[in-house]
């Protein structure tokens, strides 16, 4: 099926509002004073009642098969292993080693299916990252260790994310709800075992849910369908800049200096990256009309 600039041009807008919804979760995370697993528990709970609503209102009732199970695992993967690294380590630390997530892509496409990376592709990833590198340099040394290995394990799991469109007989909004499911359910004992439901752990909590997992997710999935993993998880960038400016800015986790020469990096690394990108596929699209 030929995918029109338009359509790719939608999609990449879809995968950065999801990446700007996915950058409020450090900050929600931080404020609320609960076990990891009881608001990944609580959070999915609150995803899975929207993500319902979607899937009634699409008439897409959901799809199970082995390879569906396998983007299930990443989401569920994702959803678990960022939320405990925020609570073992800092902000910057979880999102910038999550956030070798389009490594991993490059690494997972040529492995599975043989896809060599673009140059371009290589060169955006390796400008991205020191970005980023850059952008937290002075905190990553101060997290604890657990906490980085949950992070970097994220950013594994948040790859096999952005491949989910590419899986066999794939069907990713269902890997989405099944991924919720576990999510919630295993987390569930600790849930229940909580006593803090004011007014600011539960909003927070909602808002996770509703906006930071659920429109989150049913953006990027929508997003997915028109463009490549690795452009997808570089245009995601911008969550590793914003998620640590929140919580510094509400939270008083504080960032160095360097943090906004990194911002500019990465915000200016993307902007090129698609520019780009853009540029080429519609050099290539006048020679094939030719």
């Amino acid at each position: 099926m030929q995918i029109t600039r338009r359509a790719r041009q939608v999609g990449t807008l879809c995968v950065f509002g999801a990446a700007l919804l996915y950058s409020i979760g450090g900050l929600c995370i931080k404020v609320i004073p609960w076990n990891a697993m009881s608001i990944n528990s609580g959070r999915n709970l609150v995803a899975l009642l929207v993500i319902g609503l979607y899937l009634l209102a699409t008439r897409h009732p959901p799809r199970f098969n082995r390879w569906i199970a396998v983007g299930a695992v990443c989401i569920c993967g994702t959803n678990t292993l960022f939320t405990l690294a925020n609570k073992l380590t800092t902000a910057a630390n979880t999102i910038v080693l999550q956030f070798t997530a389009p490594i991993f892509v490059i690494l997972l496409s040529a492995v599975f299916w043989h896809r060599r990376p673009k140059r371009l592709d290589l060169i955006a990833c390796a400008v991205v990252l020191m970005g980023v590198l850059c952008f937290f340099v002075d905190s990553l040394e101060a997290g604890g260790m657990l906490g980085n290995v949950l992070a970097l394990l994220a950013g594994l799991c948040y790859g096999g994310v952005f491949l989910l469109n590419d899986l066999p007989d794939a069907d990713p909004i269902s890997s989405v709800f099944w991924g919720e499911v576990v999510s919630a359910v295993s987390g569930l004992p600790f849930l229940l075992r909580e006593t803090d439901f004011s007014l600011v752990p539960v909003t927070s909590l909602v808002i996770l849910g509703a906006f930071q997992v659920a429109v989150a997710y049913i953006l990027l999935t929508i997003g997915l369908r028109t463009t490549p993993a690795v452009t997808a998880s570089l245009v995601s960038g911008i969550e590793p800049v914003l998620n640590p400016i929140l919580v510094a800015v509400f939270y008083h986790e504080t960032i160095g200096p360097l943090s906004f020469v990194g911002a500019v990096v990465v915000v200016g690394g993307i902007i090129l990256y698609n520019i780009r990108k853009i540029k080429t596929e519609s050099n290539s699209e006048k020679e094939s009309e030719r």
